[in-house]
């Protein structure tokens, strides 16, 4: 899938051939087990190992404001975009925008059925690794006419993508060329819920900035 980002040396054009959705990558297994429980409470299997790699496919990533998602049983996460473009690592954030009813059936094949989207402003990894635990994850969902804060947390709750990138490739310190992996999400504040508008945010302290994107979902009638 080629995606266009905004970078601080001009735009960046990049063919993921390669998506991972790295699932269950809490650095607190306290944590890790609170958003299993979550899941739990929605019919939603425990995973077979910590953390696990699920492969889908990189035509499921999108840069729209706009998506189509097929019932009303879908919802958004929030979660560092990590990717291998021009010879290094860049990190956005996308959105694991999941199918929860097909995800009571098989988690892999939930994430499968909704689009994911991500942001179009991207940051060398190299230039937040060093504050990496500071950086704060944020959504918010539309509800009741108006913006809600749904998650909140900084990354040191989640597992590096060092970690994770050398979990999936049993050791390497980079992902292949072309490939992007997002790297795990924080709890969702009053438990998990569909909404037709999902905003995030990467922010960070340090330097002051933020990645964001916002994208309405249409929500398509399930015929029988």
């Amino acid at each position: 899938m080629n995606l266009s980002f905004q970078t601080q040396a001009g735009v960046l054009n990049v063919d993921i051939r390669s998506l991972i959705i790295a699932g269950w990558a809490g650095r607190d297994r306290d944590a890790v087990e609170h958003h299993i429980e979550e899941l739990a409470a929605l019919g939603i299997p425990r995973p077979s190992a910590v953390p696990l790699f699920y492969r889908v496919s990189s035509q499921q990533l999108t840069q729209s404001a706009a998506v189509q998602v097929l019932g009303a049983e879908s919802s958004g996460e929030v979660e560092t975009f990590v990717f291998h473009a021009a010879g290094e690592l860049y990190v956005s954030i996308a959105s694991d925008h999941t199918d929860r009813k097909l995800e009571a059936h098989s988690v892999a094949f939930s994430k499968q059925a909704c689009v994911k989207p991500v942001a179009t402003v991207a940051w060398k990894l190299a230039d937040v690794a060093a504050h990496w635990d500071e950086l704060v994850l944020r959504s918010w969902i539309r509800e009741g006419g108006r913006d809600v804060l749904y998650q909140e947390g900084n990354l040191a709750s989640l597992r590096s993508p060092q970690d994770l990138i050398s979990g999936f490739t049993q050791g390497k310190t980079t992902l292949p060329a072309g490939c992007g992996m997002t790297c795990g999400t924080v709890g969702a504040i009053g438990g998990i819920r569909p909404a037709t508008s999902f905003t995030m945010e990467l922010f960070d302290p340090v330097r002051q900035q933020s990645l964001r994107h916002r994208y309405e979902a249409e929500i398509l009638a399930e015929v029988e």
